[in-house]
């Protein structure tokens, strides 16, 4: 292969085939959204294991905390499926020349990535932080359950509405189909 001289920084990101800029995307997603949850479950597993000490009854009802953060990996590993299917063939005109179409569904699919699993990590820890205050909460005062619950719920929300918006983005990055 010869040496090439690149003249500028555009000319390095066009020659960067579009499916590992795809494949970072996914690998972003899944890995920020696994991460966030983990961070999640790490904040309220400890509060409620320390709060059900003092009260044994917050156990059971102060898992749904924990199972709020599941479920923002479960958006990761949702986002990351509908982005390999948009994976499609590729054909090359010429070694290491991409065509338009193929260049902006990489770059398309990596933003999606950027964005699911920023939104889920900061979900993960919104979440973990709400329902360790929830499981501390609801050990001093049972009355408190619901109320932090509807807070916990709002944090969740944050990372459906990435979810979407990774939706919405991921429609827009269609490589072009094998020819």
């Amino acid at each position: 292969m010869s040496a090439q001289a690149f003249h500028s920084w555009g000319e390095v990101f066009y020659h960067i085939n579009p499916y590992s800029w795809a494949a970072i995307g996914i690998a972003l997603s899944l890995g920020l959204s696994v991460l966030g949850a983990a961070w999640g479950i790490f904040l309220t597993g400890s509060s409620l294991v320390g709060a059900s000490i003092k009260a044994p009854r917050i156990r059971s009802k102060n898992l749904i905390s924990v199972i709020f953060c599941e479920a923002v990996a479960i958006y990761g590993v949702i986002i990351a499926i509908i982005m390999v299917n948009k994976m499609q063939g590729l054909s090359e005109s010429a070694p290491g020349i991409y065509p338009p179409e193929a260049i902006a569904a990489g770059y398309c699919l990596f933003w999606v990535g950027i964005t699911v699993g920023g939104s889920n990590l900061s979900c993960g820890i919104a979440v973990g932080v709400s329902g360790s205050g929830c499981a501390l909460g609801d050990a001093q005062n049972p009355t408190l359950f619901v109320k932090m619950l509807i807070v916990e719920i709002f944090g969740s929300a944050l990372g459906l509405f990435g979810v979407i918006v990774g939706i919405i983005q991921a429609n827009a990055g269609n490589f072009p189909k094998q020819t």
